[in-house]
């Protein structure tokens, strides 16, 4: 009897042990949904659900730079209304700014009425696309032309007629907003992706591994297939494609969404997707989109002066074969 009592012990130990390792696997909370006209991804080791913080996030930023919010202040802005600058804006518009002057003009947020001139952008078919137009619109196109009064930090100049928009730097920015909502929080080990922007911290719990993404391989038919997959650990990256959203003329020719801000037209470099690794994702997501119109020789050179920039590019080579391109280590 006493042999039998021994053995239902160490039975009940043995269970309570199974059961306590069980309980002590970490899981991460998952979060996901609808915003910017794409969707959002959340991975983060707490349990705690924020989703309702995270719409009114959302909200908010919209609300300050959407394009294709009529009541935005960025609406009101270009339409030369009453508009708030709010620290989102703000904040988008310096950094902007810095990038502008890094890449001589490649990223350029006054663009956005010769975007849409080709129907590209939140007006579609606004114009007619045609030399005309495009070098009417080309009058107002300068960053450097729009300007944040120092002594009135609420208050930006341009020429009535400049369009501004933060598509390229919105998305990414909107990430960094959400990975700075959970590190407040007490977060130290998430991912957060929205349209393919991502921004990680730590590691992934769950897994007890880096966080790993994948990068999509060029496809003109639509459909999606992953490329390679890497590790990111306290990174952030954005990728922009010219694959996914581009147009075809009456004579078969495609033209990419990426428009060059000298010309007005656009992009007709042979850079297919740049994948671009930095601290923060708002950085990266304006890089990837400069590098598409800059092209690879100048990128090239830019990036042996900015170290803190790990870019991946594939590319069309003369034979209309695809080649890849790592620069500054970018990871294998």
């Amino acid at each position: 009897m006493k042999q039998v009592y021994v053995l239902l012990v160490f039975s009940l130990f043995f269970v309570s042990c199974k059961n306590d390792q069980k309980s002590s696997i970490a899981k991460n909370t998952k979060l996901s949904g609808p915003v910017f006209g794409t969707s959002y991804s959340a991975i983060y080791d707490s349990e705690i659900d924020y989703s309702r913080q995270f719409d009114s996030l959302f909200t908010v930023i919209n609300q300050s730079m959407s394009t294709y919010i009529p009541d935005s202040e960025i609406s009101k802005f270009n339409r030369n209304e009453p508009y708030i600058i709010d620290t989102h804006f703000k904040t988008v518009f310096l950094a902007s700014k810095k990038i502008f002057k890094a890449t001589n003009g490649a990223f350029d947020p006054t663009i956005g009425d010769v975007v849409n001139a080709w129907s590209f952008g939140a007006n579609q078919n606004k114009f007619l696309t045609d030399s005309t137009t495009i070098d009417s619109l080309m009058r107002f196109v300068g960053f450097d032309k729009v300007s944040l009064v120092d002594d009135k930090p609420t208050v930006i100049t341009k020429h009535p007629n400049t369009y501004l928009e933060f598509n390229a730097i919105a998305k990414g920015y909107g990430v960094d907003v959400i990975g700075r909502f959970l590190e407040a929080q007490g977060v130290e080990n998430y991912l957060v992706e929205i349209g393919g922007e991502i921004r990680t911290r730590g590691i992934n719990k769950e897994k007890s591994s880096p966080w790993n993404v994948g990068l999509d391989e060029p496809r003109f038919d639509g459909e999606q297939s992953v490329l390679k997959a890497i590790q990111l650990r306290d990174e952030a990256m954005a990728t922009s494609g010219t694959y996914r959203k581009f147009k075809i003329d009456d004579d078969g020719n495609r033209y990419a969404h990426i428009i060059n801000t000298k010309t007005g037209y656009p992009s007709k470099a042979n850079i297919l997707s740049v994948s671009v690794i930095a601290q923060d994702c708002m950085t990266a997501d304006a890089y990837a989109t400069a590098f598409q119109a800059m092209g690879i020789e100048k990128v090239t050179t830019f990036l042996k002066s900015h170290p803190e920039l790990k870019v991946y590019i594939i590319f069309e080579n003369d034979n209309k074969v695809f080649e890849t391109l790592n620069l500054n280590n970018f990871p294998e």
